[in-house]
């Protein structure tokens, strides 16, 4: 019996050091101490198109629905739109040559939370883009034999 006890202290003490090892660990950010991504500035606008707290906290859903509303249902416009945070977060870029990109504002706090954009593998991250990739998609024969290149590159078969 005395043994069991014997136990269950040990067990309480152990849950114990662990709590307070989790509350000690909160406590920095509590404090405020926890360094967090600082973003540049928009570069355009005075105020956007949500509260900031809210733009921090979803705007990878509202991206979302408004690319699903696009595509599929075509409609365009939206204060949600990529273009949108493109026109007012493009900052000029060193690793861009200068160009205005929104990697600097959007690749500091994506850094931070280890998450990576997807977003620029199709839309260029540029304000005022030069359309030159897009005139290369104007020979369709060009981009179907880029497009077979790829295919048997990336084929399991040979």
């Amino acid at each position: 019996m005395t043994q069991g006890r014997h136990h269950f202290w040990k067990t309480m003490a152990a849950g114990l050091l662990i709590l307070a090892g989790f509350v000690l660990a909160g406590a920095p950010a509590v404090a405020g101490d926890v360094p967090v991504p600082h973003p540049a500035k928009a570069a355009k606008g005075e105020k956007c198109v949500a509260p900031i707290p809210e733009m921090r906290r979803n705007h990878m859903n509202l991206l979302k629905h408004q690319r699903d509303d696009t595509l599929r249902k075509g409609i365009r416009g939206n204060p949600f739109s990529l273009k949108g945070c493109v026109d007012c977060h493009a900052v000029p870029d060193k690793a861009a040559g200068g160009a205005r990109t929104v990697r600097p504002f959007c690749q500091t706090c994506h850094s931070y939370a280890a998450v990576k954009i997807d977003c620029f593998s199709c839309h260029t991250g540029k304000a005022d883009e030069d359309k030159t990739a897009l005139k290369a998609m104007d020979n369709p024969h060009k981009v179907t034999a880029r497009l077979q290149d790829y295919l048997k590159q990336r084929s399991v078969v040979k």
